[in-house]
């Protein structure tokens, strides 16, 4: 066999008929019973598989510089070419990111497709016991069954979503060949509160979502939409926020991001100085949002009886919202894992390892995790492109 990829997730798949097209004689092996379950469930089962604005700002590792080499020579505009060459009808959501019009079960269809019309193998219940290198690549010994392969390459994702298949066996690997692996965390998670009063406030707003909600923290900013739950926060900004949030540090959240919260009631005061607080937030709010607010944090009374210094402080809290998560749900839910393979050991053209000849690492293995959005799977078409152009 000329390559063996162990994963058939996407940056798996894309690898493989990348090297197919090229000749290879390619073997795709999962220990999974299904090939691209992270695929099917993506993007509310739509797959978000790619965003128009992919540039490397969007993506977060140690080594920032890492990612710029591949997405440049695979972007976003070369996968969709193959997504309307297939006739896979999508649409843009927002802020660039492209969902199937149908279901997520048609990026997996086009990859299988492209795999089969290739030539490449996929094996799946194929669960690896060990790896060594020898003279002319590598023998793998996989239940009771030896392969040998000229190239190997590692796209067996992170650590997030462990009931999908998810394991650290791609870190394994790495470090029998001499790798760092750079401390790993869940990423584009949502956020757990157990402060008894916030805990009880978030709960009863469970199911709740506020719109483009700016969210701060570590110097970092996102303008989403915001998600109550029973067990803290989520939604789109919470989880773009949590790949920055460091366990023990505050978040800020502007509640009201499209407006000075002081001024307005200030300006509702001279206007409708009769009307109750919960009243006129509940122009903002839902109603059991607006009268949650009043309850825990506000006293509600009509407007007039505010004076100003009380009105500014009401909407300073609107504004301003300072709270500490006591930390998030974990890989469990999380839909990146942060960290991996220290990417300053592996080829930015071509993902080989400087470690071990023809060994190869690409998608969320490495020390590489984009913002939500579709930025991580473009990273998975584009490190798997330029491993599959080389193996």
């Amino acid at each position: 066999m000329d390559v063996i990829i162990i994963g058939a997730g996407a940056a798996g798949l894309m690898c493989a008929l990348t090297a197919a097209q090229r000749g290879r004689k390619v073997l795709v092996i999962d220990h999974a019973n299904k090939a691209g379950k992270k695929i099917l469930m993506s993007g509310g089962g739509r797959c978000n598989f790619t965003n128009m604005y992919t540039e490397p700002s969007h993506f977060i590792s140690d080594n920032p510089h890492f990612c710029k080499s591949a997405l440049a020579r695979y972007t976003q505009w070369d996968f969709l070419e193959m997504v309307q060459r297939h006739q896979i009808a999508y649409h843009e959501k927002k802020l660039g990111q492209l969902f199937c019009d149908n279901k997520s079960s048609d990026i997996l269809e086009m990859l299988l497709r492209e795999c089969d019309d290739a030539g490449a193998s996929i094996q799946l219940n194929t669960p690896v016991t060990r790896i060594a290198a020898n003279a002319t690549g590598f023998t793998l010994q996989c239940n009771k069954q030896t392969l040998n392969c000229t190239s190997l390459v590692i796209a067996t994702g992170g650590l997030s979503i462990p009931t999908l298949g998810a394991t650290g066996f791609g870190y394994q690997v790495a470090e029998q060949f001499g790798h760092t692996i750079l401390p790993t965390r869940a990423g584009l998670v949502p956020f757990t509160i157990t402060d008894p009063q916030l805990k009880e406030f978030c709960s009863a707003l469970s199911g709740t979502s506020i719109d483009d909600c700016v969210v701060q923290c570590n110097g970092q900013s996102f303008k989403e939409d915001l998600l109550f739950t029973h067990r803290g926060l989520s939604g789109p900004v919470i989880l773009q926020i949590s790949s920055y949030w460091q366990p023990g540090a505050s978040i800020t959240i502007d509640l009201l991001s499209d407006r000075d919260a002081s001024a307005w009631l200030r300006e509702q005061q001279i206007q409708h100085p009769n009307t109750e607080l919960k009243t006129v937030l509940s122009e903002c709010f839902t109603r059991k949002m607006a009268q949650l607010l009043c309850e825990h944090w506000f006293s509600n009374s009509p407007l007039k009886h505010y004076n100003a210094k009380q009105l500014t402080a009401i909407g300073e809290q609107l504004n301003n919202w300072q709270l500490t998560p006591a930390g998030t749900e974990g890989y469990r839910t999380a839909e990146v894992t942060l960290g991996g393979i220290d990417t300053k050991e592996v080829s930015s053209k071509t993902m080989q390892s400087h470690k071990q000849a023809n060994l190869y690492f690409i998608g969320e293995v490495l020390d590489v995790s984009g913002h939500l959005g579709g930025f991580n799977f473009q990273w998975a078409w584009a490190s798997a492109h330029a491993a599959g152009s080389v193996v």
